[in-house]
């Protein structure tokens, strides 16, 4: 959950190659990921900004990253490239994204059940060193440790769940 970074060394390079680059086009990085899908490896590289991203925006970061991703090569077998917005129900898996949106409503999935149920909309109402709590319709309040939590998700839409 908090900093989750699968990829490891490789999505730690290049975070640090592409932060500031992002950051120099009036973006933010959201997220890098290195995974396997099938047979192909593929290298995301997750865009946001005030108002949203556009097609322009990953171009732009597409182009700008792909001269020093070349230089830096930090992945040693074939690889796609894609560039995206974090988009609506952006999946929260790092520190900055849970403090930023502390008091939103959230997805939450969890591993085992929780009143019956894995997946809940609640609110975040707070974040410490991995450790989420949410506030449910109700009022009911719990904190999940994240080997408890599949994922946490940004709810754009409203109303709960159970």
């Amino acid at each position: 959950m908090a900093e989750k970074k699968k990829g490891g060394n490789v999505v730690n390079s290049v975070w640090e190659l592409a932060e500031p680059i992002v950051g120099s086009l009036g973006l933010m990085l959201w997220d890098v990921r290195y995974q396997k899908e099938g047979a192909t490896r593929y290298l995301r590289i997750i865009i946001d900004k005030e108002g949203g991203v556009g097609i322009d925006d990953c171009v732009a970061v597409n182009d700008a990253l792909d001269a020093p991703l070349d230089e830096l090569d930090p992945i040693s077998e074939p690889y796609n490239l894609q560039v995206c917005s974090a988009g609506i129900e952006r999946e929260l898996t790092r520190d900055f994204h849970f403090e930023k949106y502390i008091g939103s409503g959230i997805i939450l999935k969890l591993r085992s059940a929780y009143n019956g149920v894995k997946l809940h909309k609640a609110v975040l109402s707070g974040y410490d060193d991995g450790a989420v709590t949410a506030e449910f319709a109700g009022g009911d309040i719990h904190t999940f440790l994240k080997n408890e939590i599949t994922s946490v998700k940004l709810d754009d839409f409203d109303g709960f769940y159970n």
